[in-house]
């Protein structure tokens, strides 16, 4: 329907559609600057189509229900369009074997952290500190923390890792790392852990060959891989997730 009432744009369009507790949320990108008339015509359709909220390029045209994501006692609203696991039983499996790893250790960093699917549920049982290069994603986590009841301190910060990672020194504060990058991976980061003093760290990746350069970078580094588990959490394609735990020697 939304494809239909955008079509005479003649772009390609990419839609990207979010099940939340308070129903889909949408955000369309490649369209470019759209009239105030055609913005009446979305918003008419999101109410037909009972859309919570329907964005362009992530400029929200009408939001009729706040968005919702559980994230253990959380609730988030992330940006439109933002990033968010594939699903939620992968999101669930994933955040079970890193919570599994780290135990009862009270002072963990979440790196790469989105909107908090890791950091939001560590923090029932330990301090967390949680890095993203994308504003939006930790003011989301930011909202959400304050608003969950029971949950220990999360200090969020807005910083890109891939040119400002955390320092040995910074790190080695640390129980326990947590880190889930882009399919890039997390290569400087992986080198400051590899320098570092920090007893576990937990790897999750999307991408086979990063995950192996950045595991590489840990082994030689000193540390040991404990366990890899493949998560089958993209339907409908050969990628897989991974979540490796990697001990200190």
């Amino acid at each position: 329907a939304l494809a239909a009432t955008l079509a005479r744009a003649a772009k390609p369009l990419d839609i990207a559609v979010t099940a939340t507790e308070a129903g889909l949320d949408i955000d369309v990108r490649g369209l470019g600057p759209a009239s105030e008339g055609l913005r009446l015509k979305l918003v008419q359709l999101a109410d037909r189509l009972d859309l919570a909220r329907l964005a362009l390029h992530g400029d929200v045209v009408v939001e009729r229900r706040k968005p919702l994501i559980a994230m253990g006692r959380a609730l988030v609203t992330p940006a439109p369009g933002g990033f968010l696991q594939a699903t939620a039983l992968g999101e669930a499996t994933i955040v079970d074997l890193a919570r599994a790893a780290i135990g009862k250790r009270k002072k963990v960093a979440d790196l790469f952290c989105g909107v908090g699917a890791f950091a939001l549920r560590f923090a029932e049982t330990a301090e967390v500190y949680a890095a993203e290069a994308d504003r939006k994603a930790i003011a989301a986590l930011d909202a959400a923390a304050r608003k969950a009841p029971g949950l220990k301190r999360i200090r969020g910060e807005t910083r890109d890792l891939f040119r400002r990672p955390l320092t040995a020194a910074e790190l080695n504060g640390f129980d326990a790392v947590a880190f889930d990058p882009p399919r890039a991976g997390a290569e400087a980061q992986a080198r400051m852990i590899a320098e570092s003093k920090v007893p576990l760290v937990v790897a999750i990746s999307c991408d086979a060959g990063t995950l192996a350069r950045d595991a590489a970078i840990l082994t030689r580094g000193g540390y040991r891989l404990t366990t890899l588990t493949p998560v089958d959490q993209f339907r409908h394609s050969a990628h897989v997730e991974a979540v490796g735990v990697f001990e200190r020697r």
